[in-house]
């Protein structure tokens, strides 16, 4: 079953991020948790804002890496990751809604433009079992 995603959850891009990243979750209301914690919802997916960086990226996608790589004759070239969501984190929660808006699991996953699907590593509390 999976578990209900807080502030604190840890993330990666795979393939391309190099680093872990922690979800940032911006108050909505009361924490739905016990001990009180920040619930994320399919909407922070923001980047930068809710979706820090992993580190540096390797996707060719990514315009930085692509030109690094050129200059560099070919050779792959990481670059700083800057995520590019392209939408909000699929699926949610069935029957879990944090305001308007279903509760982030931590089977749902955000997609990069630069090819790389946001995945979560541990849902920041493993109380709150959500379908």
């Amino acid at each position: 079953m999976p578990n209900l995603v807080t502030m604190g959850a840890m993330m990666q891009c795979v393939p391309f991020g190099a680093a872990p990243s922690s979800l940032i979750v911006i108050p909505k209301g009361t924490p739905v948790t016990a001990p009180a914690m920040l619930a994320a919802t399919v909407m922070d997916f923001a980047p930068i804002v809710n979706i820090p960086p992993f580190g540096v990226c390797t996707s060719l996608a990514n315009p930085t890496v692509a030109a690094a790589t050129a200059a560099a004759l070919g050779v792959l070239t990481p670059m700083p990751c800057i995520p590019a969501t392209v939408g909000p984190w699929q699926p949610g929660a069935l029957k879990v809604k944090i305001g308007a808006f279903a509760a982030l699991s931590d089977t749902s996953i955000c997609n990069c433009a630069y090819g790389g699907v946001i995945k979560i590593t541990m849902p920041g509390q493993f109380i709150t079992t959500v379908t």
